[in-house]
């Protein structure tokens, strides 16, 4: 392992790599070291858990308390104590605070480039090599601007569960939440219990949409039993949940909003919408609030796959997402993938998947440690109960597609460089963009602090074929790393090409 006092990057080398600590990270970190792998597992949280399983700091548990906010800790500490026992052996080094900025293909496997902020404001850069590497750096929120969705107090739903699970926040008083998709129903349920009183959970698609699939449906009663779970506990809280309607617009109070001078949102406007999403007029509702909270689904994230030229697949819900096989293998030899990055299917498909995606890795490398046939064969079987699951949920919660209908022309789209939705019409109309890449050329959306993550789904709809499913920008650099960092590497990312 690497000295402290040298000079440079701090280097660290294995038999695996995996990025993302989250559930597939751990199930395959843990799956790995179990069959005799040296591992080396980065993230850019605190602590392992990913978004699912986010917790407050160490230092905050006992004064934050969030463990009703979760689900199956038993497989958490499961988990946790597996990564735990390898690392006291020291067959695993676990990295936090450690945002990967890039991946690289090299001769005898890959070098992954992170940056060590664990104690900040101080940072180094940290070099990390292995023949082998596994990526599942999950998922981000999907988000559909409209009038209004850049005041202070719009949020999206991630954002709003995140802020309860990592430090136990309530980020209002009064909350509308909206968009699409069952994770607004945990999101409703978890504000109610911390005392936000939550006005309404506007759901754009209709129940009867999901008799179209109801194979899936009956393969996952565990599903039926959740839900059942945050029906119970809405109908406890008085929260209506009002189907085929959306949150159109957002506006300050006419005093400056609720909040005064900070100008925060102060009146939610909703609509219900016909089969293709177009407000029905007459419908239009105004309902204070002093907080929204918005998601549409989301989007794999694919930053650190995508400079190594794996292929990507249809997602089914409109993304793209990692092309991989049934031992969760990409086109690229020695390269692996598992949870959200492969599609958005949840916790319980996300474990399964970084235990199989272990087992191919323990395969590839000849590692003398591979688990019985049986368990193998059942974790494919919940992989695949679980994928078909995930195609049923994007069949029944698709973006409306009259939705770009809500905007006006002078609706901001991208936020952080403030370019409209009547500039990216124009770019499409006057002139040659055919996709969010060239809508970002001549319009400079997507090229702000954020990289298109918040805009660019939006923009790829607005501008490309219906039944085009959004893949995003290939970028060498997947998150903001200083010079200084940089520089500190010691050596460029090798050429991918």
């Amino acid at each position: 392992m690497s000295d402290p006092q040298d000079f440079g990057a701090v280097r660290e080398s294995g038999d695996l790599v995996v990025v993302g600590a989250g559930p597939a990270g751990m199930a395959a970190a843990a799956t790995a070291l179990d069959g005799g792998l040296r591992v080396v597992l980065v993230d850019s949280g605190p602590a392992p858990g990913g978004q699912f399983w986010r917790h407050p700091p160490d230092h905050a548990r006992e004064t934050v308390p969030t463990e009703d906010l979760h689900h199956d800790l038993r497989t958490y500490r499961a988990l946790r104590a597996t990564l735990a026992a390898h690392e006291s052996t020291g067959r695993l080094t676990l990295l936090l605070d450690h945002p990967v900025w890039t991946t690289a293909r090299e001769a005898d496997g890959f070098t992954v480039h992170a940056v060590d902020r664990s104690r900040a404001p101080e940072e180094r850069a940290v070099v990390l090599r292995a023949p082998a590497l596994l990526v599942a750096t999950g998922a981000y929120d999907r988000q559909l601007p409209f009038p209004g969705w850049d005041l202070p107090g719009v949020l999206t739903a991630g954002g709003l569960q995140s802020l309860l699970k990592g430090g136990g926040v309530v980020a209002g008083r009064r909350v509308v939440l909206g968009g699409t998709g069952p994770f607004l129903l945990p999101v409703a349920a978890a504000l109610a219990a911390r005392g936000a009183e939550v006005v309404a959970v506007c759901e754009a698609a209709a129940p009867s949409a999901w008799l179209r699939s109801p194979v899936p449906l009956l393969r996952n009663p565990a599903k039926w039993a959740e839900a059942a779970r945050y029906a119970g506990a809405l109908a406890r809280h008085r929260i209506p949940v009002r189907t085929r309607t959306a949150i159109v617009g957002a506006e300050r109070g006419a005093d400056g909003g609720a909040e005064g001078e900070k100008g925060r949102v102060a009146v939610v406007r909703t609509a219900s919408l016909d089969a293709h999403g177009t407000p029905l007029p007459g419908t239009e509702r105004r309902i204070e609030a002093d907080t929204v909270g918005v998601g549409w689904g989301f989007v794999p994230q694919l930053d650190l796959l995508l400079p190594l030229c794996c292929d990507l697949a249809d997602a089914g819900d409109g993304t793209m997402a990692a092309a991989v096989d049934d031992g969760q293998r990409t086109t690229v030899p020695g390269l692996y993938a598992a949870g959200e990055a492969c599609g958005v299917g949840g916790a319980a498909l996300a474990v399964s998947e970084g235990r199989v995606a272990a087992v191919s890795v323990l395969t590839d490398l000849s590692a003398p440690g591979l688990p019985g046939m049986r368990r193998l064969a059942a974790e494919r079987r919940a992989v695949a109960r679980h994928r078909a699951f995930a195609r049923a949920l994007a069949q029944a919660h698709p973006l409306p597609p009259a939705w770009p209908a809500w905007l006006t022309d002078d609706t901001t789209v991208c936020r952080c460089e403030e370019v409209t939705a009547g500039a990216v019409r124009s770019a499409r109309a006057d002139g040659p963009a055919a996709d969010h890449r060239q809508v970002k050329q001549l319009t400079r959306a997507g090229m702000g602090w954020c990289q298109g993550r918040m805009c660019g789904p939006a923009v790829h709809c607005l501008v490309s074929a219906r039944d085009e499913p959004y893949a995003p920008a290939e970028r060498l650099i997947a998150t903001p790393v200083t010079l200084g960092a940089l520089a500190d590497s010691g050596e460029p990312p090798s050429d991918h090409t």
